[in-house]
């Protein structure tokens, strides 16, 4: 699912295409995560949580831009110095920051509000209370994975002794 696919899905886009197109939104591109940067990785995780929430007949239309919001922050773990500094940012902090910063650019609803800040779940204190938090906590789970796993896979691979999990 590339980029170009998911914005040229027109229902979608025209969900998502002001808070995507909003200028501090767009500096999330400046953000290298895993394979590529925030941005693409946030317009990744809304789409297909999207596409699975339509299905399930959940809210899509939350979803898509909590989605697109979830990951909304600007600090990097490399900005902090301790092991215990990282994991308050990635765990609690990032997402609590994303609420915030995403309450600057346009209005949340009480269920766009917590599908952002418990996307860490269980790693952090925030518990998903609508099934479109789920939806999305899980659809960043299994993304990040994959991206990760791109990203390292010759390093993977050696360490597997030459299994490549990736094609």
């Amino acid at each position: 699912m590339s980029q170009i696919e998911i914005l040229n899905d027109k229902e979608y886009y025209n969900l998502v295409e002001k808070y995507y197109n909003n200028e501090k939104v767009q500096l999330m591109k400046e953000i290298p995560h895993h394979d590529s940067n925030r941005l693409n990785h946030c317009l990744k995780v809304s789409y297909l949580s999207y596409k699975v929430c339509k299905k399930l007949n959940l809210n899509y239309e939350s979803v898509a831009k909590a989605g697109l919001l979830h990951d909304f922050y600007f600090e990097r773990t490399t900005d902090r110095t301790t092991a215990e500094e990282k994991f308050k940012l990635y765990t609690n902090e990032h997402p609590e920051q994303a609420v915030f910063n995403a309450k600057t650019i346009c209005d949340l609803t009480p269920l766009e509000e917590n599908i952002i800040v418990s996307h860490m779940w269980p790693l952090s204190t925030h518990f998903p209370k609508y099934k479109e938090s789920l939806v999305i906590g899980g659809v960043d789970k299994y993304l990040s994975l994959i991206e990760f796993q791109r990203k390292h896979a010759y390093q993977l691979s050696y360490v597997l002794g030459g299994f490549s999990p990736i094609s």
